[in-house]
């Protein structure tokens, strides 16, 4: 059976009607996301024990994180108001956040190349593996690496965590990443393309 054919009215309004934007966002990190990529307490003193690294004071990173935000905010607080004062410290514990999670997904690859080396020496058996006399293995030189990336990693952990208290304790509210719209580069490309054609008309 034939289909109707449509009127010029249907058409006119099929193609006026503004097709839906879909807007990607780029997602934060969250503390959540840093605790799982970061060493805990336990974790960071176990490798601190195992390789001969610094203990690190965790509670004291955590806490001097925290007055310090708490001190800025103070400072600034007759010059901002409530609103620009969140604002301001969303930004500033994001960043401690986001390093922290980059930290972290750096030492989780030190980790795996690390294990990776570890088993390749163990299954090949062989010794060019080992470097010039007096010097350590390869794999060895990476599960030192991989204990150094654990430490630092923990010690980002504990200063976002401090500062993550410390909105709170300002704003009153669980910190939550601000998650930022992603830029679609073929519209940038084509915006680019445009400008350059129109540039020829100078």
């Amino acid at each position: 059976m034939a289909k109707p054919a449509r009127t010029s009215s249907q058409t006119n309004r099929q193609t006026s009607r503004p097709s839906a934007r879909v807007v990607q966002l780029r997602k934060g990190a969250t503390l959540e996301m840093v605790r799982l990529t970061c060493p805990d307490e336990g974790q960071a003193l176990r490798i601190a024990e195992s390789f001969g690294t610094a203990i690190l004071d965790s509670d004291g990173i955590r806490d001097l994180h925290e007055r310090l935000i708490v001190e800025t905010a103070t400072g600034l607080s007759e010059g901002l108001g409530e609103r620009a004062m969140q604002i301001h410290l969303q930004r500033i514990v994001g960043a401690y956040v986001g390093s922290a999670h980059g930290a972290g997904q750096f030492y989780s690859r030190a980790v795996t190349e690390a294990r990776d080396a570890t088993a390749k020496g163990a299954g090949d058996d062989r010794e060019d593996d080992l470097g010039p006399v007096g010097y350590d293995s390869n794999a060895q030189r990476k599960r030192e690496f991989a204990a150094d990336m654990g430490i630092q990693a923990h010690a980002l952990r504990m200063a976002a965590e401090g500062a993550v208290a410390a909105y709170e304790q300002i704003v009153g509210e669980t910190w939550k990443p601000f998650d930022r719209p992603v830029d679609n580069p073929s519209e940038t490309l084509d915006r680019k393309a445009a400008e350059a054609q129109l540039s020829a008309f100078d």
